[in-house]
């Protein structure tokens, strides 16, 4: 496989006026304008109007570069194939996302529901709004590493099975492959290890459409 996927195409914006709201009052500019603040107003208007008929128009039209070759391997095992590159991804994401998506209270644990915190009026949002997609990202994160393992039930394996074989050839000469110690398997950890795994993908496709920064 090989992928490569350019930036996407950046229109020209004025910021003229944001720029010199900020100079003058800060971040909280919003809530503060004087009547000549107007000027540099129309000046970005102006000059966002010049963009949108010059270079934006050309801009506009162009396409992001996006060029994607499969090897017939690639699909032998998809899943497997797609959590090296979906891993990487969502820890990137993770570590640099600006924003928090609306995530169902039955989507997480209990402690971090929307009732569990106060809301915050300056946002009408509860508290635990961006500590519920960070819990979300993590098992969407733990679930595709345990795909890009080998065998991740070997975590479970408590005693391996023994085998030796058998002193005397059988009538073509072959040796028996005999079980001399029954091995020991913790199948309910496996069980619910499978089960975490399983929501980790339940919530990546669920919330697909929410994996922007």
């Amino acid at each position: 496989m090989k992928v490569y996927i350019g930036p996407y195409v950046d229109r020209w914006v004025s910021r003229v006026h944001e720029r010199h709201m900020k100079r003058q009052y800060g971040n909280d500019w919003y809530d503060n304008k004087h009547w000549t603040d107007h000027t540099w107003e129309r000046i970005e208007e102006w000059l966002q109007w010049l963009y949108n008929k010059t270079i934006n128009h050309y801009l506009d039209k162009k396409e992001r570069k996006i060029v994607v070759k499969l090897d017939r391997w690639d699909t032998w095992s998809m899943d497997h194939t797609l959590a090296h590159i979906i891993l990487p991804m969502l820890k990137q994401l993770k570590a640099t996302k600006h924003g928090s998506p609306n995530v169902d209270d039955v989507d997480v644990p209990e402690h971090l529901r929307s009732t569990e915190a106060p809301p915050v009026e300056k946002w009408h949002e509860d508290g635990n709004v961006h500590a519920r997609w960070d819990w979300v990202l993590g098992e969407m994160i733990w679930a595709f590493e345990q795909k890009t393992r080998a065998w991740w039930e070997e975590d479970y394996i408590i005693e391996h099975a023994e085998f030796e074989y058998s002193s005397e050839p059988d009538e073509n000469g072959n040796r028996e492959f005999i079980l001399t110690k029954e091995g020991k398997y913790d199948r309910e950890g496996e069980r619910a290890h499978q089960e975490r795994m399983n929501n980790g993908f339940r919530l990546f496709g669920k919330y697909y459409e929410a994996l922007w920064n």
